[in-house]
């Protein structure tokens, strides 16, 4: 085991298996964040089994070989503490915020389901109908079925082009031996982190991960399927859907989490569609009344990554709405942004970090999606000296860069007409 430290304050240890160990101690709390990462999502699937992560993360909590599917969740909840997961793109997470001093029965919980899942046939038939109404879920909110329509854009023919949690076809025809070999494959030392912050001890978390973990073998870490971003031209998909609202998504391909302008990408999105006092929000919303909601943010993966404008428009008012989106885009990239919405820009991101890292749930979150994905720890005060870094040019050189043109995707959910259709079109250079 080599031991880590760093300020102080966050600590991580690696066992001789691989598995890594990253704790925060926050001396003035009564609750602990416990979260363990296994760096699988939905780019690991091959067609066949898209939705295996997904699928997986509910057959967990739905028993293992000590603990029943109520006793997993009395265990935790019956303590007052909260217990959930999420499955995205490249991680899994299982995680639960309980009072401090219910740490080693949560801890036994999560890693047993981690370890040693049932993925009983009569859970797995049962849960089947669960996710197939999730996805009829998820297609009858156009908020997020124009997201899965703009991955399908960005990234044909790619497993980051297929929803997460799969499709009918694939959930129902996916087998107990099909989960079972996902989860031999994947759910192994060397692919998790486990993560904890709160009043806590650094040395008791490494004692019970290697109590329960420590047996483990390792076992080589699967590759995924890179993606090819030479795209150069703009796309759309227009899907007709009788809605009060049209929604929107405009994405382009953005910086992967090694990317060194990422942090420049994040500040560029909060001046351009973060808050109340950005220039999308004031525009299209404020002085013009085109929509409810709109906003701008970014993404990371391994190897690339997303810009997004997402908004709710009238339905009346989709081609205005868009044209000034476009034209927004285009005032940054050829002129730039004021100092004084840069300055502000910068203060809000730092003061929402600093309000959010104030909970142990969002520490626990921080610093093991960095040890998981990049194996470092993130702290805020390296963070604050990146962005105090940045320079106002910063923003324009990146807005030149992400905002081309003729990478453009554009998907749109709503009773659209085919006279909208060929005006939007015309403006995306289609």
């Amino acid at each position: 085991m080599r031991p880590l430290q760093d300020n102080n304050m966050y600590q991580k240890s690696v066992l001789h298996n691989g598995l890594r160990i990253v704790t925060h101690n926050i001396k003035d709390r009564d609750s602990l964040s416990l979260g363990f990462w296994v760096g699988v999502g939905s780019r690991y699937e091959e067609a066949r089994l898209k939705g295996a992560a997904h699928f997986l993360e509910h057959i967990l909590f739905k028993g293992s070989c000590h603990y029943s599917c109520e006793e997993i969740k009395m265990s935790i909840e019956g303590v007052g503490g909260t217990l959930n997961a999420f499955t995205s793109e490249e991680q899994t997470c299982f995680y639960a915020k309980i009072p401090s001093k219910h740490l080693s029965q949560t801890f036994d919980v999560l890693s047993d389901i981690i370890i040693h899942p049932k993925i009983a046939v009569e859970d797995i038939k049962k849960e089947k109908t669960v996710i197939v109404e999730e996805i009829k879920m998820y297609r009858d909110l156009p908020q997020y079925f124009v997201l899965e329509l703009l991955d399908q854009l960005l990234w044909p023919g790619h497993p980051l082009g297929r929803s997460i949690v799969g499709t009918q076809e694939t959930i129902m025809n996916m087998s107990g031996r099909d989960l079972k070999d996902f989860h031999r494959t994947h759910y192994m030392p060397e692919n998790i982190v486990i993560a904890a912050c709160g009043n806590l001890k650094h040395d008791q978390i490494v004692r019970l991960a290697r109590q329960k973990f420590g047996r483990l073998k390792k076992a080589p870490q699967q590759e995924f399927i890179r993606v090819d971003s030479n795209r150069d031209r703009p796309n759309a998909n227009f899907f007709r859907k009788e809605t009060e609202q049209m929604h929107l998504a405009l994405g382009m391909p953005g910086y992967d989490e090694w990317h060194k302008d990422r942090y420049v990408l994040n500040l560029l999105c909060v001046i351009l569609g973060g808050n109340m006092s950005s220039r999308l929000f004031v525009e299209i919303r404020e002085k013009r009344g085109l929509a409810y909601s709109i906003g701008s943010s970014y993404k990371t993966l391994h190897d690339t990554g997303l810009f997004l404008i997402r908004a709710g428009v009238d339905n009346h008012k989709i081609v205005e709405a868009t044209e000034l989106i476009l034209k927004e885009l285009d005032k940054i990239r050829r002129h730039g942004v004021f100092q004084g919405e840069f300055k502000r820009g910068r203060e809000f991101l730092l003061g929402q970090f600093l309000l959010s890292l104030e909970d142990t749930m969002e520490n626990m979150l921080w610093v093991g999606e960095g040890v998981i994905a990049k194996n470092e720890i993130k702290t805020l005060e390296n963070v604050i000296k990146i962005f105090e870094a940045i320079k106002r040019e910063d923003i324009q050189r990146v807005a030149k860069e992400v905002f081309n043109p003729k990478r453009v995707s554009f998907a749109l959910v709503g009773p659209v007409t085919h006279q909208q259709e060929k005006k939007l079109g015309s403006l995306l250079g289609i």
